[in-house]
């Protein structure tokens, strides 16, 4: 192709587009006469009518159409292009959306707010709370925040914790009232409680992996007096001795490192993958989305080099797989 053919190409988009010489002419700030002119040059060399004229109106031929459809998209691209080399060196700015499952947002945002927004001034944020899974660019959202990696068409995904555990944790009062499972058969004469999802309206299943026999994954079913669809207070409700929960270790380990609630049953726990963030697949990147995934990704590298990822073997605490999001 030729290049001198670009410009050409790009005022017969922005013409078909309005449908009207006059107001691409004046979006473009050239006059009607040349734009007109740069048209008819366009069809002579391309030896193809694109348009018919008349004093008062304008459409578009066959071809005139096709090749509109074919560049309209084409053309879309190179500005997409031409934002993002102008936005990578920018400050970050304008609203970030992020979609993002409760605990994540808990454990991985709302702790930080003030260091991030306070180093980007210019930055608003706002996250939208949802559970399921849901099309998080279709929602509006710029990123996306799930457990586990599981790729939605022309996405990618980004690690931002390390491996994470579902903890089986008690206080210590309840232990004191109640002895220590060993096992998880042992769950049947504990107090277990329960999380119902909101997607669905399902309660959580425990789940375990047998350590002496590889790949020996099951399911208990919690038994006990309490119910609830709230995080916040299932882990409110342990710390008063009400009973068991089975949480993220991520979720529950302050109370863990404050000695308000203890684990158990560590070695059925395996580790799984962790948070992710969810990204479209585009190579230009806005820099308000690359502030957060730098800032999230510095955060992962601060938790590896503490007990979340390093799962010390320490007696009376006890490790595994995907749980609820």
């Amino acid at each position: 192709m030729e290049p001198s053919l670009l410009p050409s190409l790009a005022w017969f988009v922005r013409v078909a587009h309005h449908h009207s010489f006059t107001k691409a002419a004046a979006e473009m700030g050239v006059t009607r006469a040349a734009l007109s002119q740069n048209l008819k040059s366009l069809e002579r060399r391309l030896n193809v009518r694109l348009l018919y004229r008349t004093t008062r109106d304008m459409s578009l031929t066959e071809a005139g159409q096709r090749l509109f459809d074919s560049l309209q998209p084409a053309l879309g691209l190179i500005e997409q292009a031409m934002r993002g080399v102008n936005e990578a060196g920018a400050e970050p700015s304008g609203l970030l959306r992020i979609n993002t499952a409760r605990i994540a947002a808990k454990t991985l945002i709302e702790p930080y707010l003030g260091e991030f927004l306070g180093r980007y001034p210019r930055l608003r944020l706002e996250l939208v709370m949802d559970d399921g899974l849901s099309n998080i660019i279709a929602d509006g959202c710029d990123a996306g925040i799930r457990i586990g990696e599981s790729l939605a068409p022309h996405m990618i995904a980004v690690p931002i914790t390390p491996m994470l555990e579902m903890a089986v944790v008690g206080s210590p009062d309840y232990f004191a009232r109640h002895g220590r499972p060993d096992t998880p058969a042992d769950l049947a004469r504990h107090d277990c409680l329960n999380y119902r999802f909101t997607t669905g309206g399902a309660i959580h299943q425990w789940e375990f992996s047998a350590p002496d026999v590889e790949g020996h994954d099951f399911t208990v079913a919690p038994q006990g007096r309490f119910i609830t669809n709230d995080d916040d207070g299932m882990i409110r409700a342990a710390l008063q001795g009400v009973g068991l929960i089975q949480h993220l270790d991520l979720a529950v380990q302050q109370h863990l490192n404050e000695g308000a609630l203890v684990r158990v049953l560590r070695p059925w726990c395996k580790p799984f993958p962790g948070f992710y963030l969810y990204l479209p697949s585009r190579e230009q990147m806005p820099s308000k989305v690359r502030a957060l995934l730098d800032f999230l990704i510095g955060k992962r590298e601060a938790m590896s080099s503490t007990q979340i990822g390093k799962r010390p073997g320490k007696p009376g605490a006890d490790r595994r797989p995907r749980g609820k999001k």
